[in-house]
């Protein structure tokens, strides 16, 4: 008896099914919508203008852009200091000499030129 009343009851329960749902469409739309903006931020962090890769372009740049400054900075104190060896104030006969030679194409009277 028991267990025929048992059995009755699980029957009973697995008839009754409970209709199936569809979850709502305001809940469809907005995961749908907050993947979409997940999305698109996950690019513009990446691929932006401020993103990362934009920050390694800027960071290669600036370490370029380094060591052109160090150059001419190198290449402006060689020619103060050549500027200052021909001024009046201090005057270098060798530098002198051989700007004369180079620039004017002047010899002295005991050299030979050859071509």
């Amino acid at each position: 008896m028991v267990a025929e009343a048992l059995r009755q009851r699980v029957q009973c329960r697995q008839s009754k099914k409970t209709p199936v749902t569809r979850p709502a469409i305001g809940i469809v739309v907005y995961f749908t919508a907050m993947f979409a903006l997940g999305v698109y931020f996950m690019f513009a962090s990446v691929q932006g203008d401020f993103g990362l890769f934009r920050r390694v372009q800027i960071e290669a740049e600036v370490t370029t852009l380094t060591a052109e400054r160090d150059r001419l900075t190198e290449e402006v104190a060689m020619l103060e200091n050549k500027t200052r060896r021909l001024s009046d104030t201090y005057l270098d006969l060798d530098l002198l000499d051989a700007q004369a030679r180079d620039i004017l194409g002047l010899i002295r009277p005991d050299e030979i030129v050859l071509h």
